[in-house]
C-alpha cells in the first residue's frame, strides 16, 4: 500500500512539536508522540512517517 509522505513546516510557536497535529481528524489518528526537532531542524514520525521540519531563521526558546 502506498502512502503519500507529508512534510510539514513548522515554527517555533508550535514547540513542544507533536505527531498527530490539532489538524488531524481524530479517527484518523495514531497515538500523539512528540518530536524532538531542536537539534537537527527536522523530525519524522515512527507511527506515520510525516516529516516536519523547523521554518529557516526560527529561534528555537527553551521551555
Amino acid at each position: 500500500m502506498a502512502q503519500d509522505t507529508r512534510e510539514i513546516e513548522v515554527t517555533a510557536k508550535d514547540l513542544p512539536l507533536h505527531c498527530p497535529t490539532k489538524e488531524v481528524a481524530l479517527w484518523a489518528s495514531h497515538p500523539r508522540v512528540f518530536l524532538d526537532i531542536a537539534d537537527s531542524g527536522n523530525a519524522m514520525c515512527p507511527y506515520c512517517g510525516t516529516k516536519y521540519r523547523l521554518k529557516a531563521g526560527e529561534v528555537l526558546q527553551h521551555h
